[in-house]
């Protein structure tokens, strides 16, 4: 893992206009956030694909919605806390009702917003996002990764939600890795114990596996880039061949990453010598801090996960 850090927000608007130059149809629409979310690049490239509604998150979707409907792929981009929680009704009845090319692709999710505390730090959007019908759900683990997703999403077709950040991550991978809809990549191999992570989560489970190395727990790592569909062919390899799992989200417990690993489990019970245990937000907002505090604070920072496993295991 590289020690050069990136934002996966910052792969958004290098991507979109790559997709531009490449032919596809590609615009975006902005609720007045495009130097955060970086679509401006797009809009200083192509100023005709980039339209900024304002702070109107409902009206973007519908926006974005008409766009898709004249044969564009039509990428909305905001803050996850506003992008998706505002907007809920027009991506639930408009866009995956209809079944329309629009990516829910905005920044600014989980508690590494940071400083802007818990009014910004979106940690319920995969669990919104997962539950609709019809909507492909994407969790990028760095910047590669993020560029990967928006690809995919932009040839796929149909609803995807991308979900992107602010906290700069290490490079897990380079830009000769393929990447899929469905794709779980086991970047570490283990005997003891599954970690099961996605996006900035990945990172610390890394970083954990590593502590753990050094007192002689072997920890496989999964890092699950499409949570819906769940590759769970390689997820349930893992589990059975380790007997323990614990899952790694920078997202609440409920509905997300951990939910949909225990579902899986539930119909598969005899594979775990212990129960399945759970590293992410535990029904509680956010709040104002620094990155790495904020990690610490809410317990999802590499030292948690590996006390998590110690406290398993033994």
């Amino acid at each position: 893992m590289s020690t050069v850090k990136k934002e996966t927000r910052a792969a958004y608007g290098e991507t979109l206009v790559a997709l531009v130059q490449e032919g596809l149809d590609v615009v975006a629409v902005d609720a007045d956030l495009a130097c955060s979310t970086s679509t401006k690049k797009l809009g200083d490239a192509y100023p005709e694909r980039l339209f900024n509604v304002g702070v109107a998150e409902q009206n973007m979707i519908g926006v974005a919605s008409g766009l898709a409907l004249t044969g564009k792929t039509a990428f909305t981009a905001s803050f996850a806390v506003f992008g998706t929680g505002r907007a809920y009704d027009q991506i639930r009845n408009t866009v995956c009702y209809s079944n329309l090319d629009v990516v829910v692709a905005p920044s600014h999710a989980g508690i590494s917003v940071g400083a802007d505390g818990g009014s910004h730090q979106m940690v319920e959007d995969l669990a919104l996002m997962c539950v609709l019908p019809r909507m492909r759900v994407l969790v990028p683990a760095d910047y590669t990764a993020a560029k990967a997703a928006l690809r995919i999403a932009a040839k796929e077709g149909g609803p995807f939600y991308v979900r992107m950040g602010k906290a700069p991550i290490g490079q897990i991978y380079d830009d000769s890795e393929s990447f899929g809809l469905g794709c779980t990549k086991v970047l570490r191999s283990g005997s003891d114990v599954t970690l099961i992570a996605c996006g900035a989560e990945v990172e610390q489970a890394l970083l954990a596996a590593e502590m753990l190395s050094e007192a002689g727990i072997s920890a496989e790592v999964i890092d699950v880039f499409c949570l819906k569909p769940l590759d769970e062919e390689t997820v349930l390899a893992s589990i059975t061949k380790t007997g323990h799992a614990i899952s790694c989200e920078e997202h609440s417990i409920y509905g997300g990453l951990g939910a949909a690993v225990a579902q899986l489990i539930a119909k598969n019970p005899s594979i775990l010598q212990k129960p399945f245990q759970m590293v992410g937000v535990k029904d509680q907002f956010g709040t104002s801090g620094k990155i790495d505090e904020l990690f610490a604070k809410y317990q999802l920072d590499a030292n948690h996960i590996y006390e998590s496993v110690i406290k398993l295991v033994s």
